[in-house]
């Protein structure tokens, strides 16, 4: 592999892969999908369903995602499963003809993504071409018709794990939350708290919901956990908002 190009193809809708990413996805010569286990085949199908639309005809190469080992603590956890997800690419890798290889990233390679901490792995090291993608902050934001920001307001983008283990950032009138399947929204006091939940953003399963967060909070766990058991997997992220 000598080139990897990254293109963000957005939350699950086709039509949020850009005129560019589309044009990548036709001038590649393999796509690598992963397959990300049983429950969560929506996930390749997905991906290949939005090479139909762009019109690809590149070799599609897929291979099995490894799974953490939650024994460890969180950041060799981390570290391990990209060594191991950089080396399945290269195996899968061996005899793919030459020319550009195309990974279909969710949302954008730059935000709350991997996959860039993944390529630098790579030996030899590939040329990297990155194609911005529609993130879930843009796709919430839209679904629920509502600015990203206050006028003049500070947003703190962070994780659920950050929201739990230091609370409500100092200094952020809005905080969006990424990559929290706690629901650590809880952890908050909800005094003066508006927040607006979605899953399954710009897909026809899309799920929302919003209010202030101590009337939300239960709609919100419920709704998510019947999601999450219907299709097997969830994606789902929130803005919280101190009016």
């Amino acid at each position: 592999m000598t080139e990897l190009w990254l293109i963000g193809i957005g939350t699950g809708h086709p039509g949020h892969v850009t005129l560019e990413g589309r044009d990548a996805l036709r001038d590649a010569t393999t796509v690598l999908i992963p397959r990300k286990g049983a429950g969560k085949e929506d996930l390749a199908h997905l991906r290949h369903a939005i090479l139909n639309a762009a019109g690809a005809t590149a070799r599609v190469i897929e291979f099995d995602m490894p799974v953490r080992d939650d024994s460890l603590p969180y950041q060799d956890r981390v570290a391990r499963w990209h060594d191991e997800i950089a080396a399945r690419w290269q195996f899968a890798l061996e005899d793919a003809p030459d020319g550009p290889v195309a990974l279909l990233v969710w949302g954008d390679p730059g935000l709350y993504d991997s996959t860039l901490r993944i390529a630098a792995r790579l030996s030899p090291a590939p040329r990297l071409r990155v194609i911005p993608g529609i993130t879930a902050l843009q796709a919430l934001t839209a679904a629920h018709a509502i600015p990203f920001n206050t006028v003049n307001g500070a947003v703190v983008v962070t994780t659920g794990r950050k929201l739990r283990d230091h609370g409500w950032p100092a200094g952020a009138e809005t905080v969006v939350v990424m990559l929290d399947g706690e629901c650590s929204f809880r952890s908050l006091d909800p005094e003066g708290v508006e927040i607006w939940w979605g899953a399954f953003l710009g897909m026809p399963e899309q799920v929302l919901h919003a209010g202030p967060l101590r009337a939300a909070e239960p709609e919100i766990i419920a709704l998510r956990a019947e999601a999450r058991a219907r299709h097997g997997w969830i994606m789902d992220t929130y803005l919280l908002r101190k009016q």
